[in-house]
C-alpha cells in the first residue's frame, strides 16, 4: 500500500460505509448525535455554527475525538417543534445552496475580469500594450 492509498482513505467511505449516522442522545429531550465519518473540523465547525443560528435548535457544538480518526460529532438539541434531524438537513441544504450561489459568483466574477483583462482584439496589441 502506497502512502498515497493511505491518504484517500482518509476521505473516501469503505463498502458500505455510511457518512451520516444519528444516535438519540436519551439524556435530553429533542437530542441527537450525529457522527459525520471522513469529515473533521471545517466541516463539523461550519455545520454546528449554522446550527446554532437555526430559529429551533437550542443548543448545537461537535467534537473531533481523536485527530487521528476522521470522523466528528455534532450534537443537536432542538425546541421540539421539529426533530434534531430536521435541522440538520435543514442547515446543510441551506449551506448546499449558499455554497452553489457563492460558485456562480465567483465564475462570473472571474470571466469579467478575464474579459476585461483581455483587452480590444482588434490587433494593437491589446491593453498591455502587446506583453
Amino acid at each position: 500500500m502506497t502512502s498515497d492509498t493511505c491518504r484517500f482513505e482518509l476521505f473516501l467511505l469503505g463498502e458500505g460505509e455510511k457518512k451520516i449516522g444519528e444516535t438519540p442522545f436519551p439524556r435530553m429531550s429533542n437530542c441527537s448525535d450525529f457522527l459525520i465519518k471522513k469529515e473533521d473540523h471545517t466541516i463539523g465547525n461550519l455545520v454546528s455554527e449554522h446550527l446554532k443560528q437555526h430559529p429551533h435548535v437550542l443548543m448545537a457544538g461537535y467534537k473531533v475525538p481523536h485527530p487521528n480518526v476522521p470522523e466528528l460529532f455534532i450534537r443537536v438539541q432542538t425546541d421540539g417543534t421539529i426533530t434534531p434531524k430536521d435541522a440538520f438537513v435543514e442547515v446543510c441544504r441551506d449551506l448546499i445552496g449558499k455554497f452553489a450561489q457563492l460558485g456562480r459568483e465567483f465564475t462570473r466574477e472571474y470571466e469579467l475580469r478575464r474579459m476585461a483583462t483581455a483587452g480590444p482584439s482588434n490587433g494593437d496589441g491589446g491593453a498591455n500594450g502587446g506583453f
